[in-house]
């Protein structure tokens, strides 16, 4: 019985002590999905007891806290984790050259590159590439302003690079791969090829499919051979959900819809419809701002350009607090993004679009108010005012015809019958006119 009881647990247990390895894809920018698919995908795999982890890598880079992020996980992983830039004509540019240098084995299919590692602020250019303007054999007296902001920008790159090169370097002393090369491609934003970079011992492997892969990694790592059984772990719909909203310009996008859906929800109580979409997409875009890194003063130029813009809803200003929120909204999109890699960049064109668009409107509606304010009723005693008409007698009282109708009229100038009018003021039955 005891025999039986083994047994059956032992087949139980057997495909928890199966041999084999976790296949993760990353494939395109690096943001905050793809942090939180791999970080997952490393736990998920060392809870399974997996051999090794192949992370497939195609990225042109990303953003500098995500790759961190990777990189810790890859770093702080109890098993193996093999990155391996696949397919042919697949890169593994800006940050995910560090996820190379920090994986325990680098790998890269023929017709692949990695490299061009230089941070890159977005908006401000290279860092550390120099301003012709402000080298001292060309700077004058009168630059001296000029020279200074040069300067502490010059500064703030080079503690940006700085620190880029320490800790790609730290990552290839970590794993015995070629620091002085890592630091040019932060320094210098080189690239090399596949084979190159095997020449060089950038990386460890050179690979033309995943089974010729798990061949030459049978004498690296333990438990994997050319018959180990891959799982694969794509992307789902949570992470592929969370990579679509972060992006910068869907992002933005959803905050635009959300903003005109409540500012037609207050214009037009009980509509409903504007209000539930408007709602949904505000929340979706403020879960994605918190996941991207935002600067505090364009969201706050953002949040009041949106304060405005309500407000114009609710109490007529006839354009001027509309205006003023769409320039303070345009002005808050430009500093919104802290971004600073490829793939995370908020569109210009569609910034100044949406802010022409939006003052357009503004400025049409408060046009038609003010037309609106200024146009001679059409119901009641108020349309008369300036309405013309004709005296009938001025003996023994003022009568005048206006529109079929007598009525008794008062003037401070001489008139006879004949004459025309025009009615200046109302008071109860009585018209003032004057010539």
């Amino acid at each position: 019985m005891k025999a039986l009881i083994a047994l059956l647990l032992w087949l139980v247990t057997l495909p928890a002590l199966a041999s084999n390895v976790h296949q993760l894809t990353i494939d395109g920018p690096i943001g905050p999905a793809s942090a939180d698919y791999l970080v997952n995908g490393l736990e998920q795999a060392a809870d399974e007891h997996a051999a090794a982890v192949i992370l497939r890598l195609d990225t042109p880079g990303g953003l500098d806290q995500a790759m961190r992020d990777i990189v810790q996980a890859i770093l702080a992983s109890p098993i193996p984790v093999v990155s391996y830039v696949s397919p042919s004509g697949a890169r593994a540019a800006s940050a995910g050259t560090y996820i190379l240098y920090a994986s325990h084995v680098a790998a890269m299919a023929p017709g692949t590159n990695l490299g061009a590692a230089t941070p890159v602020k977005v908006g401000g250019g290279l860092p550390g590439q120099p301003d012709s303007e402000s080298t001292p054999e060309r700077e004058t007296e009168g630059d001296q302003e000029a020279g200074s902001a040069a300067a502490e920008k010059s500064a703030s790159e080079r503690k940006m690079i700085n620190d880029a090169v320490a800790y790609i370097r730290s990552l290839a002393e970590l794993r015995a791969r070629n620091a002085d090369w890592a630091e040019r491609a932060v320094r210098e934003s080189v690239s090399l090829s596949a084979q190159s970079a095997r020449e060089q011992e950038v990386i460890d492997l050179v690979a033309a499919s995943t089974p010729a892969l798990l061949e030459q990694l049978a004498s690296r790592l333990s438990g994997v051979d050319a018959q180990t059984a891959i799982a694969d772990h794509p992307p789902d719909w949570r992470h592929e959900l969370l990579a679509t909203i972060t992006n910068p310009n869907v992002a933005y996008i959803l905050l635009l819809v959300g903003m005109y859906g409540l500012i037609f929800e207050l214009a037009n109580p009980g509509a409903l419809v504007p209000g539930v979409i408007g709602g949904i997409s505000l929340l979706l875009a403020l879960f994605a701002l918190q996941a991207l890194p935002i600067n505090i003063a364009g969201l706050g130029l953002v949040a009041l350009g949106i304060l405005f813009m309500l407000a114009e809803a609710l109490v007529p200003s006839f354009g001027a607090l509309g205006v003023g929120g769409v320039l303070a909204f345009g002005l808050g999109s430009l500093l919104l993004f802290d971004t600073e890699g490829p793939g995370f960049e908020l569109s210009m064109l569609l910034v100044a679009g949406v802010s022409a668009a939006s003052l357009v409107i503004f400025l049409g509606t408060a046009t038609l108010a003010l037309r609106a304010f200024q146009r001679r009723g059409v119901a009641g005693l108020a349309h008369m005012q300036g309405a013309e008409g004709e005296v009938i007698r001025t003996d023994p009282d003022l009568r005048v015809r206006v529109e079929g109708e007598d009525w008794h009229a008062t003037t401070q100038s001489p008139l006879a019958p004949g004459d025309r009018v025009t009615i200046t003021q109302i008071d109860g039955l009585t018209l003032k006119v004057k010539p």
